[in-house]
């Protein structure tokens, strides 16, 4: 993917992963870093599992958005702590 194809992907997984988990956002900066994270996390979590959604684009954006959900959810436990 290309750099801004990254950047759209985290931007969009990102946003999708603040809007589902509610509350305070992180504004655009952090929710770009983590979709781009979320990325990762999820697309390590979906090859354990031996699971790829394919399509592209959507694929990748449904990826890492389930990484996203994580990690808003985890720093949002060390945020609390």
């Amino acid at each position: 993917m290309s750099f801004l194809a990254w950047i759209i992907t985290g931007l969009i997984a990102g946003w999708l992963a603040g809007t589902v988990m509610k509350g305070g956002g992180y504004g655009i900066l952090v929710d770009i870093i983590l979709g781009i994270l979320g990325g990762i996390v999820g697309g390590w979590l979906f090859g354990l599992i031996g699971i790829w959604p394919g399509g592209g684009m959507i694929g990748a954006i449904i990826v890492a958005f389930v990484g996203a959900v994580i990690l808003v959810w985890i720093t949002r436990l060390i945020k609390k702590a």
